[in-house]
């Protein structure tokens, strides 16, 4: 009988020079584990192969059990991402599967659990992807902690696209889809074909049944008004992104309520236009040149803020000791690189996936969570373009 190949070796105890290629026979393993034996202990083995020694023994389930100081059961369902235990006694279990270097056989765990511990990760629109990214790094930190991973798959804007992966993926046994959508339109739900435990994130679907988790919108744009109101600025000029995007449309609700609370309403209406700085520039000029005497001007994202402020700056006057400046998503590329920095409302991308996540576990164990959307608050941030104090 020859054995071919060298995976097999090491789970048999040959030394590393005794035959790689052309394979080697039994005689001949026997042979060299003898060879290792006499030159290690200087007496031959009692009797057939050496047992391997204990630290080389992989731990088992029961091991880290007994060092978490938990059941058999409790320490399985901890492993496996069950949901009715509580963390504390969770992340005891995990923390003594590691020091215990614990791997579960994942082949026996999905038999077993009947789940591959894997979870599907939609993507929209590639246009999303600079909002996508801190989203998947927040879900990462939960599967993280359950022990699972991810398949992530791009639809490319394509409704019929979306639909057939979610069913690729179904069939590739994901046990559960986290789609990130796109807060300027509407994701079509593909929970009814999916046919498995589905959360959207970062924007709402055509189904109002379907587990969803949002920015605050809203809020984060009364967050806005109530520092520059604080800051004694009073002549507020919007200039944001496309009239029909539901996020939007939130943020310029959000501005109206708080500006009213304060007995104050906008300069003119929103200036609406596409996400481009050229266009934003252009806005910038318009507004000066409508309302020369506006003392704040509300930006709809990062990179509109940063051009606006290029063209407030070229016309003279001074950031922010005549004309404030804020932008919206924390965008460091834009809201760390302009002069100065911007103030800006951080959507908290990464708690959002977290949350997400945690949802879709907490459906993949049987439990019921209620359909509608989740919105989560962010913070602003506060720099030089509306605070001098924090240049």
């Amino acid at each position: 009988m020859r054995l071919r190949g060298v995976t097999l070796l090491p789970t048999l105890g040959v030394c590393k020079d005794a035959c790689y290629n052309e394979g080697v026979n039994l005689a001949e393993i026997g042979a060299c584990r003898l060879q290792k034996r006499l030159l290690v202990t200087g007496s031959p083995p009692s009797s057939g192969f050496p047992a391997e020694p204990l630290s080389s023994r992989p731990a088992t389930l029961t091991e880290v059990a007994r060092r978490a100081g938990v059941s058999l059961t409790t320490a399985s369902k901890a492993m496996n991402g069950r949901d009715r235990i509580s963390d504390l006694t969770r992340k005891r279990v995990l923390r003594a599967a590691r020091d215990l270097s614990y791997s579960p056989n994942l082949v026996a765990k999905s038999l077993v659990s009947g789940r591959s511990s894997i979870i599907g990760v939609l993507l929209r629109d590639p246009m999303v992807h600079r909002f996508a990214m801190p989203i998947v790094i927040g879900a990462q930190s939960v599967l993280d902690q359950r022990e699972f991973s991810a398949i992530i798959a791009d639809a490319r804007g394509v409704e019929s696209r979306l639909a057939d992966l979610a069913v690729t993926l179904r069939q590739r046994h994901v046990d559960g889809l986290l789609v990130v959508g796109d807060n300027q339109s509407k994701t079509p739900s593909i929970t009814a074909v999916a046919k498995i435990p589905c959360v959207y994130v970062h924007g709402t679907t055509t189904n109002h049944r379907d587990v969803t988790h949002v920015e605050d919108d809203f809020t984060g744009a009364t967050r806005v008004v109530d520092h520059l109101v604080e800051l004694g600025r009073a002549r507020l000029v919007h200039i944001t992104g496309p009239e029909n995007a539901p996020a939007v449309q939130q943020r310029v609700l959000g501005l109206a309520h708080a500006l009213s609370a304060h007995g104050l309403s906008l300069v003119g209406r929103p200036l609406y236009g596409p996400w481009s700085q050229r266009w934003a520039r252009q806005a910038a000029r318009l507004a000066l040149a409508d309302a020369p005497d506006l003392d704040a001007i509300v930006c709809g994202s990062d990179q509109i803020a940063a051009a606006v402020l290029e063209a407030v700056v070229a016309s003279g006057r001074q950031v922010p000791e005549e004309i404030a400046i804020t932008g919206y998503d924390n965008w460091a590329v834009f809201a760390q690189e302009t002069d100065p920095a911007l103030t800006t409302y951080d959507m908290g991308l990464e708690r959002l996936g977290a949350a997400a996540m945690s949802d879709l576990f907490t459906m993949m164990g049987g439990t019921r969570v209620g359909g509608g959307t989740r919105h989560h608050e962010g913070v602003l941030v506060v720099r030089g373009s509306t605070d001098p104090r924090h240049s």
